[in-house]
């Protein structure tokens, strides 16, 4: 190997390996400072690619939980009140009983068709404020329910049902036109009572298993994003045992590389010796 002052290859090598060490050493500290073994497009164009796909409908899963949590809240909150009111409607079936009672004064009878009205006007007021977020399925404002996202493209939907519960309706034909000031017109407020009972009761089993329905979808689009997020992990995330090892590896090569080096720069300083 020539001897000269101008080319120095030993030195040339050692600085390319030293170079090539501290940019493999830079990938391993930033994996560990991250997390991640792609960080970005310039690591891996196809992985980083398919992650951040993976990304977007992840968060897209994430709108349509919230609509679906938005949809259980609502049927929650319509089934309360429809409790509430079915409640109410056995209270009201003890009051039209009790005013068939032919023995009874003006005074009792009149008592009586005030209980009434006043729990007439409960189930009114329950149903008016069975509402969440601006959602009301139970006072007849919605003719054919509210639909909900069901998937990420937002190209199916749930659709939780409207029931119009309001006084003197197809469900509750109880109304405050009812009056127990007489025997037929209790005989005729019982008979409208047993009917909204038969058909509150249908209805809410109807809304309960929407709500059922609901609650089911809602639990596999959770389980859905925690798969998504897991394969996201799969794709990006480093083993930081591997790149602990791996990062003292090459501080010692780095180490190393810098003593080669050094020697290589010495190796000029011979041909001094053949000068004196």
């Amino acid at each position: 190997m020539t001897n000269s002052v101008h080319t120095n290859t030993s030195a040339a090598i050692a600085l390319q390996n030293l170079t090539t060490t501290n940019e493999r050493l830079n990938v391993t500290q930033g994996r560990i400072s991250t997390g991640l073994k792609v960080q970005g497009a310039k690591d891996n164009a196809a992985i980083w690619a398919i992650a951040q796909g993976q990304r977007a409908d992840l968060g897209a899963l994430g709108a349509v939980k919230q609509s679906l949590d938005r949809a259980t809240s609502i049927a929650d909150v319509a089934l309360s009140a429809g409790e509430s009111v079915s409640d109410l409607l056995n209270e009201l079936k003890e009051k039209v009983v009790a005013a068939k009672d032919e023995s009874l004064s003006s005074q009792s009878r009149a008592l009586l068709d005030a209980d009434f009205k006043a729990l007439v006007r409960a189930i009114g007021s329950a149903i008016e404020n069975a509402t969440f977020d601006g959602g009301n399925i139970l006072n007849g404002s919605l003719s054919s329910g509210i639909q909900f996202l069901a998937n990420a493209d937002a190209s199916s939907s749930i659709t939780l049902a409207a029931k119009d519960l309001s006084l003197g309706g197809s469900v509750i034909a109880t109304s405050l036109s009812d009056s127990l000031l007489t025997i037929s017109g209790a005989a005729a407020a019982l008979d409208n009572l047993d009917d909204s009972i038969t058909k509150l009761n249908s209805a809410l089993g109807e809304i309960g298993a929407q709500a059922k329905q609901i609650s089911a979808h809602n639990t596999f689009v959770s389980k859905l994003s925690d798969t998504l997020e897991s394969g996201i992990g799969n794709l990006v995330d480093a083993d930081l045992a591997k790149e602990s090892a791996r990062l003292q590896a090459l501080q010692v090569q780095q180490q190393l590389g810098a003593q080669a080096l050094s020697i290589a720069n010495q190796s000029p300083q011979i041909i001094l010796s053949l000068f004196q």
